[in-house]
Order: structure tokens, then sequence, then C-alpha cells
């Protein structure tokens, strides 16, 4: 008797923990193996596990690290061959600690900066502090890296060491050559083996940004005003962003707020951009600056994506940048600056992709940068992830739950 009860107990939790499994299963219908996509359910997909913590696991039974974001999302890697479909498991149990891979944080000691990374690439937009000083540079900011791990705090911390600092004004005083080696063996702004900052964004659009349009005129956004960092990692960082007003014709009141997300494993953000007290449908444009000699981009309204390769420094190598879309643009092309304002803002032009913005709507659309000295060789290399990359964005991966 006691042998059959303890068989029925073992089968009661047996169908007990089986009604708790919950089965994604992830399609691919492109033509592309899609390798480490960050995928992304509701949280409602959990609502049998009844509030317990729970592991997600491959097919092949291995944990994959997960994140519940602010929005309520859980999102994860998946990997999935063209023209396939695998299937995931989320079961209760105690996940292992995940790495961090995305992550970011503002940085007031360098007048307010936001910087933020991934596995692949990294990113800041300037603050509060910046725009106070009086320096103009409007655009998002690209740092190039070649480690997989977090790099960017510790590349503040150096840079900006109190001590440091301050040896370096003494060095001045007496020993010139020691003190710009000092300078030199700390700055961000030089490749110490896991990549360095020497993008120029200045007064433009730098890597990306989106801005409207004014009688054919770019209302350049300046410095944010406020943020708030939604999430910061494992998989995914996101940031919100207010601004200034800015004055569009005879409206001296457009806000705009801006959120960012960048997901492990990426190249682009996704970004979201709405206006606040428009009165009008707006021409608005994403920018993407282009410095001379380079003319190497392309811009394909048709596919919906921009695409750039800065020019090759011979010892930092070279920066490539695209933004792609997922709805249709009007138009795709590079613009000029005159003479004047290519001495005022230091650069050529800029690769503009046209789109228009409702009152009331978002604008979205993804931005971002790769490095010739991690994953992409060269342009060719850049120009085709950005097209399979807006591809993919036409035939996202399909998820059914149960």
């Amino acid at each position: 008797m006691k042998k059959i009860f303890s068989l029925l107990l073992a089968a009661s939790a047996f169908a007990c923990t089986q009604e708790k499994v919950v089965e994604i299963t992830i399609s691919n219908p492109s033509a592309t193996d899609r390798t480490n996509e960050i995928t992304e359910i509701t949280s409602d997909a959990v609502a049998k596990l009844n509030g317990e913590t729970f592991i997600i696991s491959d097919n092949s039974g291995s944990q994959i690290p997960y994140q519940v974001t602010y929005d309520n999302k859980i999102i994860f890697p998946v990997s999935v061959k063209a023209g396939e479909n695998v299937t995931y498991k989320i079961t209760p149990g105690t996940p292992e600690e995940f790495k961090t891979i995305a992550c970011g944080k503002q940085y007031p000691e360098r007048v307010d900066d936001v910087a933020w990374e991934n596995d692949r690439i990294a990113f800041r937009t300037y603050g509060p502090a910046l725009q106070a000083s009086g320096e103009k540079a409007y655009g998002c900011d690209v740092w190039v890296k070649c480690v997989s791990e977090p790099v960017v705090d510790m590349r503040y911390k150096t840079e900006l060491d109190p001590e440091t600092k301050a040896k370096i004004a003494e060095l001045r005083k007496t020993d010139p050559k020691a003190a710009q080696q000092l300078a030199e063996s700390v700055s961000y702004h030089i490749d110490h083996g896991n990549g360095l900052d020497y993008y120029k964004v200045g007064p433009t659009l730098g890597a990306g940004t989106s801005a409207l349009l004014a009688n054919d005129s770019i209302v350049y956004p300046y410095c944010y005003k406020e943020y708030q960092i939604l999430d910061n990692g494992p998989l995914r960082f996101t940031v919100k962003l207010v601004y200034n007003p800015l004055t569009v014709k005879d409206n001296s009141n457009v806000i705009e707020t801006r959120m960012i997300s960048l997901d492990a494993g990426s190249q682009l953000n996704k970004i979201s951009v709405a206006y606040d007290n428009l009165t009008e449908a707006t021409p608005v444009v994403t920018g993407i600056v282009l410095h001379e000699p380079s003319e190497d981009y392309q811009a394909d309204a048709a596919k919906g994506y921009i695409a750039y390769a800065d020019p090759e420094e011979p010892a930092n190598g070279q920066t490539f940048v695209a933004a792609v879309f997922p709805e249709k643009i009007n138009e795709a092309k590079a613009v000029k600056f005159s003479d004047k304002e290519k001495a005022e803002r230091g650069a050529e032009g800029h690769v503009l992709a046209y789109s228009t913005y409702n009152p009331g709507d978002t604008y979205t659309y993804y931005s971002g940068a790769g490095w010739s000295k991690w994953g992409f060789k060269n342009s060719a290399e850049w120009f085709d992830y950005v097209q399979k990359f807006a591809q993919n964005l036409k035939e996202p991966l399909t998820v059914t739950i149960k």
C-alpha cells in the first residue's frame, strides 16, 4: 500500500511539473540563419508558474540567459537556422547567474554623458553639463571595442581618476614629456587593447541621430535634459531621454522623448522618438555624418537603410555606421554642407533618410556601428550585415507559446 501511495505521489508531482512547463517554439521564415538573436515574449506567458522563479532551456536542455524588462517582457537569445524552428522550455527553478552583456550609466564626472555598450560596440550621448559648457555635440557618439566584456566604465574611471589627473598637472610643470606619456597611458582616445573613442561627432547628427526639418533645415537636438535608465542588463540596456523644448517653425515648445535600447549581440540600437506639442505632420530625417575624404556609403530607401564607412585611420582602423528603418522611408541620399557649414561643423555633410512624423505617433528605427577590428574587415562586410538586418526586420522570427 505504501509503495502504491508513493507512486501516486510521484505521478501527481510529475503531472504538476508538466502542467508548469511553458513551451516556446521559434520559427525562422527567412533565408538567413539567426544566431543569438534576442527574442521577447510577454510575462503573461509564465502565468501558470504562479510567480515561481524559472529557468529557460534550449532543445539540448542547457540553461540560457534571460531578462525581465521594465515593460514586462521576457527576453532571451535564440538560434534558428533558415526555414527551421526550435523549441525552448520554461520550467520552475533557480536560474544560473548570468553574465552582464548590455549595460550603461550616467557619468556626471564627464559632463553628464550617458554611455552604454554590449559585447559588440559602445555608444554615448551628451548631457546638460556639456550643453552648459557651450560645446556643441548633437548626435550620438560611437566607442569601438574589440572585447566582449564591458569596458566603458573602466575607461571613464581610468581617464578621469583624480589622482592621475593631479599627477599629470604636476608633471606638466616639471616634465612635460612625462606628463604627456602618462596622459596617453590613461586616455580612452588611445587603444590600450580593447578599443577606443576616436569617432568625431561635433555639431552634426553623428551616428544615426534623428531630427525634425523646418523649411528644409535640420532642427538639431542638443543635449538631453533628463534621463532615466529603465533596463540595465544582462541582455538589454534601455534609457529614456527627454530634451529641452525645440523651436520648429512657429512652435517653440516641441519636446522630444527618445527611447534607446541596445541588446546583446546587436550592432544597432532600437530608437523610438516622440515629439510632444507638434501640431502638424513634419519631415524627420535620420543622419550619419560624412567625414572627408570618404564617399563610401549606401542609401537605399526601397530596402530601408543607410550605411557609411568612415575614413580609415592607419592606427585605429575604420568605423562603420548605419541606420535601418522598419517602416517605409520617403527618400535616402547624401546631402553635402555648404562651404560655410563645412567649416562650422567640421564635416562634409550627412547621409540622410527622410520620413514624415505625424503628431501622436512614435518614429522607430535602428542605428549603430561596427569596427574593422571587431567583426567587419571592410565596408562590404558591414553593408552586407546592414542589408541582412533590414531584411530580417521584414521577416521577424515567429513565436508560438503553449
